[in-house]
């Protein structure tokens, strides 16, 4: 009796997980891919890079030097804190404007 219940239970499984997918597939097929990064930094023309002495630094740009500089900064001591670094140590080594 149990292994009937199984059999019948698995028939409509599998169509239905299958109806699923495709109805999420289809919904997203649709959509358009949206940009990952901020409008405002597209023309940025200054970037920084911020290092610890011990774990991952950062790397920012923006509009002006200074901003650069404490993005980078900002982003140094976010990753080197996760990275299991030395947040406190870091320094901006290289900040230039392209143009």
């Amino acid at each position: 009796m149990i292994g009937t219940t199984a059999r019948q239970c698995s028939s409509w499984i599998l169509p239905t997980l299958l109806a699923v997918n495709l109805a999420l597939a289809a919904g997203c097929a649709g959509k358009a891919a949206t940009a990952r990064y901020s409008v405002s930094s597209i023309g940025d023309s200054c970037y920084a890079k911020a290092l610890p002495t011990a774990g991952e630094g950062g790397l920012a740009w923006g509009t002006t030097l200074n901003m650069a500089r404490k993005k980078s900064l900002d982003n140094c001591i976010r990753y080197a804190g996760r990275s299991g670094g030395t947040p406190d140590t870091c320094k901006v080594v290289l900040a230039e404007c392209k143009n």
